[in-house]
């Protein structure tokens, strides 16, 4: 008999990523991140496969992550720094054997490397921009700028807007600057290429030049970017596109020409797919404008989100694509002809090419994360790496069934899973849960949460709504109309779930969401008594005190809402569940981190006040020292947590 699915198993899953090709092809590493549930951590590991076979671990007792290859046979990884003075540790990790060996410390947080040739690198990290040099200072220096840090640790000043990030923390005057790293006898040597208050987007490089997007604010961030060449052998730097009017990202180049993702956010607003275009002086040409969305848009618990999403091997680019629930990987040739060379159900959550093959993570319903690799043509996809084979073998996973039904003049997609031995005669509680974004897309993928609630004993029932991604730039607009097509497509799901599965007990139906998700739940409580409980997270309660205080509020909140900007009160109060939260009746549960800065804490506890000054059963759990990400990334120990909150809950309510 098969094993019930449980909320601890988060803790046993092992979560492959950061996949990238030796020069040669020969090689493909990968790290692989574990939970240590006793130390309250993730640790992560790396691995390599050998010309297709079947990955092994190369590393045990370091912490360490895939950066990319050096050479042929040393692999760049990241590793904790066991001194206080750096904040980056680069490691070179001989794949023939041996130690890693350090090769580059750095006193900043490194974000990306790329090669340029075998003693000169480029690479981005974030620095203070009232402190710029830093990276040149000596020790002592450095010690004594990290004690004065220390020594200010109670007090926090900050003048611009956002002034915080979520996970990255308060972010008031830090900047992306572009290094370019010069290896001379052993030792690494940096120079800093973009001005103390300029964010790089994006670069690539380009035989000896090096391409990067971005853009300089001291009071207020921007949303359109520039883009500059760096010539590393003259040491000038040129303007290439200089006009205010784009949002340029993803620079690549194909035959010595560049060319970039970029949008002028018109038609579509900031959820806006960016086209890929041809940048030249000052000119960007549109050579392909996609359909749908040029990287994955599929979503699930049990995936980190690290690697690349795109490619150039040769003249081609190639790229994942979300296709409706589901993913594909698109090929351009240099005419940007797109063929589509790959599909399957499920999700690839990130990739890697080589000029004959290509390696991607994948999963579907009844299998968590794995590598496998195919032909360089798409065909032939095989499984080269077993982490989690002997835990989800004698599990119990529940099967995704379509449940197809027409709202607002949409013909839409949304499936069940049914509960452990399940059958039909007798009667079940439910969950229906939905997704965040909105411009996200659920698709038939493993989803620990949902698991867990099947194996539990209930129904749980999910859709792509009206919003969601895989469909299109006008599928997925629903400026203005927050609350209002979003919510008849959930309700007119609910009933299609219902009439197909009768066993559904209509009076222990559960609603829960999370971000976009929470902002419906909150929704779905004032607007309905449909529901015997609801579980909302990271929610959002109030536009307006969203707007002033998120990390994206200021321009997010107005273009969703189709408000006239920031101040125009009126539009975004008609959006907000809290106007709308007087007489709700739901039982509500509130899962809020302290350290969310994209729905921040405030949006959880107003909604919770709202129903507890009406006497109306709320319970709010607030997570110390978490951010947006606590469902997926979020300590091992406060992931139990959170979803015994949540299944608690449910329980009480249906049980």
């Amino acid at each position: 008999m098969s094993k019930k699915i449980k909320i601890e198993d988060i803790v046993k899953y092992r979560i492959p990523g950061s996949l990238c090709y030796s020069p040669d092809g020969k090689l493909l590493a990968f790290q692989v991140t574990s939970a240590d549930k006793e130390q309250k951590e993730y640790r992560t590991s790396v691995f390599i496969s050998r010309d297709g076979e079947a990955a092994k671990q190369v590393t045990w007792d370091l912490d360490s992550s895939v950066v990319g290859w050096k050479d042929e046979t040393h692999l760049i990884i990241n590793r904790k720094s066991q001194d206080d003075q750096f904040l980056t540790s680069l490691y070179l990790l001989d794949v023939n054997g041996g130690e890693a060996s350090p090769w580059i410390q750095l006193q900043f947080r490194m974000i990306e490397i790329k090669k340029i040739n075998d003693n000169r690198f480029v690479l981005s990290g974030l620095i203070d921009a009232n402190n710029p040099n830093l990276y040149k200072a000596g020790k002592a220096e450095i010690l004594n700028y990290q004690k004065k840090k220390k020594d200010e640790a109670d007090y926090q000043v900050v003048d611009e807007a956002p002034f915080w990030m979520n996970g990255s923390g308060f972010t008031n005057k830090l900047r992306t600057a572009l290094f370019l790293v010069d290896i001379v006898d052993g030792e690494s040597k940096l120079r800093r290429l973009t001005a103390p208050f300029f964010r790089t987007v994006s670069f690539c490089v380009d035989g000896n030049d090096i391409y990067y997007s971005g853009h300089s604010f001291r009071r207020k961030d921007v949303r359109v970017d520039k883009v500059f060449c760096y010539h590393t052998e003259t040491g000038l730097t040129e303007n290439v596109y200089s006009k205010k009017d784009h949002g340029i990202s993803g620079l690549f180049t194909i035959d010595h020409q560049l060319y970039a993702l970029a949008t002028d956010y018109m038609k579509y607003g900031l959820n806006q797919t960016r086209s890929i275009v041809r940048v030249d002086y000052n000119s960007l040409d549109e050579v392909f404008i996609p359909e749908v969305s040029l990287s994955n848009r599929v979503i699930s618990d049990t995936v980190h989100g690290a690697g690349k999403q795109n490619a150039v091997i040769g003249s081609s680019y190639l790229t994942l694509a979300t296709i409706e629930d589901h993913n594909a990987i698109f090929e351009f040739d240099n005419s940007f002809n797109c063929k589509k060379i790959w599909e399957e159900s499920g999700m690839a959550d990130s990739m890697a090419v080589c000029t004959d093959k290509i390696a991607i993570c994948y999963q579907d319903w009844q299998n968590l994360c794995e590598i496998y690799e195919m032909n360089r043509e798409g065909s032939g996809m095989r499984k080269i790496s077993f982490l989690n084979d002997d835990f989800i073998s004698d599990r119990y996973v529940a099967r995704p069934y379509p449940v197809d039904y027409v709202s607002e003049d949409n013909k839409l997609r949304g499936w069940v899973l049914l509960p452990y031995e399940y059958d039909p005669e007798k009667k079940y509680p439910a969950v229906l849960d939905i997704h965040g974004g909105p411009r996200a897309t659920y698709g038939e993928t493993f989803f620990h949460e949902m698991q867990v609630w099947a194996a539990d004993g209930y129904i749980v029932m999910f859709t792509n709504i009206r919003g969601s991604d895989g469909r299109g730039d006008a599928f997925a607009d629903i400026r203005g109309k927050y609350g209002d097509v979003d919510y008849h497509n959930l309700m007119d799901f609910t009933d299609a779930v219902l009439y197909e599965y009768p066993s559904v007990d209509t009076d222990r139906i559960c609603v829960t969401g999370g971000s976009y998700g929470g902002f419906m739940t909150n929704w779905i409580i004032g607007h309905t008594n449909r529901f015997c409980c609801a579980a909302s997270q990271r929610s959002i309660s109030n536009w307006i005190s969203k707007t002033f205080i998120s990390d994206i509020g200021l321009y997010f909140n107005p273009d969703q809402n189709g408000a006239d900007g920031p101040f125009d009160f009126e539009t975004l109060w008609n959006h907000s569940p809290l106007k709308y939260a007087k007489g709700a009746k739901t039982p509500t549960l509130f899962i809020h981190s302290d350290e969310d800065y994209r729905c921040p804490l405030p949006e959880g506890i107003q909604m919770m006040e709202a129903l507890a000054v009406q006497n109306i059963e709320t319970r709010l759990v607030i997570f110390r020292k978490e951010n947006h990400e606590l469902s997926r990334s979020g300590k091992p120990n406060h992931r139990i947590r959170r979803l015994t909150e949540i299944t608690d809950w449910f329980n009480k309510h249906t049980k």
